[in-house]
């Protein structure tokens, strides 16, 4: 079994190019079923394990295949599930085998390769993600003990650094972007769109600068209500947003719809009732909630998941140190997981050698039975079993170290002592 991961995230590919090869929610149970049975389609032998993770940010597929090109198979599974075209899609996918794959788990989990450096969302992310590869029959012990092993890294990275000290957070991000366009943002009128964990932080910090109002949008009106409390806003359903838009001066939006829910002609509309007063607009949904064509209208100001990631970018240089101490530790963790997986390759033989030498026991075992049931004296039979039992164990090494040659021989005869030096 071989440990691989594929994918595309926020440094190789445009938002244009992850939406497109995004899984949405509903999806993602029936794409881990797919990915195994694409690999068992190649190796008949099964026992297959897949997990997928589709972010705003990265979608990438896990797996542990038995397949000799698994890494190519991967990636063309992506390709065929979302039915793209290969060729396009390859110079944007990273895969990883084996050894890459368990540092490449180890450092995601750690925030160490998202927008947000050391961000905490993703974590979270990961666990819904196998928690569904989980109940959908995608994991067995390779992928199991991976992703407990990279929740246990990113525990001590984020309590050993200050890799997230220094952050700037996408919705921080979101309010230092509108603050270009309203300097005052308590006379600004704010709509979120969605109910989610982003927009419910990005809530948090644009309610912080004491908005006029907050209103949530959501498909269900019962969760929008409960968010829109903690605010002191109110709810109103998506299917409003047609006649109400143009109420609002920010809109921040992410859903999991895997179709844009504003359009252009939508905003064209807003604007034209708003006297074409500024609209400042972020989509930090993938696939984008927001039309890209509305990004060209005059009045509106439209920020995509891609463009706040440039803003978290700066003051790098201050978390250097922690992320030099991060990659320390997790490249520890890397050699520890690796001498796990070592050590489960060695697994058949030893129960080999087990099944192997038992069998021998018990030949030897029935034999000193018979001898005792005739009588014999038990000094004897206890030296026959005892010669029998040495002679069975050392006919295959003295025959393999009589069959060598050459180098092999001069190694059987360095190793074979090491093997039968037994405890005194």
């Amino acid at each position: 079994m071989q440990l691989l991961a594929v994918g595309l995230n926020h440094n190789t590919a445009p938002v244009s190019l992850r939406e497109q090869l995004a899984f949405a929610p509903e999806q993602l149970g029936q794409a881990v079923v797919a990915a195994r049975s694409w690999f068992e389609r190649i190796d008949h032998r099964g026992s297959d394990e897949a997990a997928i993770l589709s972010t705003c940010n990265r979608t990438e597929l896990y797996a542990a295949s038995r397949v000799p090109d698994s890494l190519d198979a991967g990636a063309h599974f992506l390709a065929d599930f979302h039915k793209l075209n290969y060729a396009e899609l390859r110079p944007h996918l990273y895969l990883l085998p084996q050894h890459d794959a368990v540092r490449h788990t180890f450092r995601v989990a750690s925030g160490l390769d998202s927008m947000v450096l050391g961000e905490t969302q993703i974590l979270g992310q990961i666990k819904d993600a196998i928690r569904t590869a989980d109940e959908a029959g995608g994991l067995g012990t390779y992928l199991h003990q991976l992703f407990q092993r990279s929740f246990s890294v990113a525990k001590e990275v984020r309590s050993t650094t200050e890799i997230g000290a220094h952050s700037v957070s996408m919705a921080a991000a979101a309010v230092r972007l509108s603050q270009r366009i309203f300097d005052k943002i308590f006379d600004t009128n704010v709509l979120f769109i969605g109910a989610g964990e982003m927009i419910e932080l990005c809530a948090t910090h644009f309610a912080a600068q004491n908005p006029k109002s907050i209103t949530i949008a959501n498909r269900t009106l019962d969760r929008g209500e409960i968010l829109a409390h903690r605010f002191g806003g109110r709810a109103i359903r998506l299917a409003e947003l047609q006649d109400k838009l143009h109420q609002y001066d920010i809109v921040i939006s992410c859903t999991a719809s895997s179709l844009p829910l504003i359009g252009l002609g939508m905003v064209e509309r807003a604007i034209k009732a708003r006297r074409h007063k500024p609209m400042f607009m972020v989509d930090l949904a993938v696939p984008r909630d927001i039309e890209t064509e509305v990004g060209r209208l005059n009045d509106v100001f439209l920020y995509t998941v891609d463009d706040l990631g440039k803003v978290v970018q700066t003051g790098m240089e201050n978390r250097q140190a922690a992320v030099a101490q991060a990659e320390a530790i997790i490249e520890t963790r890397v050699q520890s997981f690796m001498h796990w997986i070592d050590d489960r390759a060695v697994v058949p033989i030893i129960q080999s050698l087990q099944e192997n030498g038992e069998a021998l026991r018990q030949l030897e075992l029935e034999r000193a039975r018979k001898m005792l049931a005739k009588g014999e004296d038990i000094d004897a039979v206890l030296e026959a079993l005892s010669k029998g039992l040495t002679a069975k164990f050392m006919h295959g090494p003295q025959q393999a170290l009589h069959r060598a040659q050459g180098e092999e021989r001069a190694h059987l005869a360095e190793l074979l002592p090491q093997l039968f030096r037994g405890r005194r």
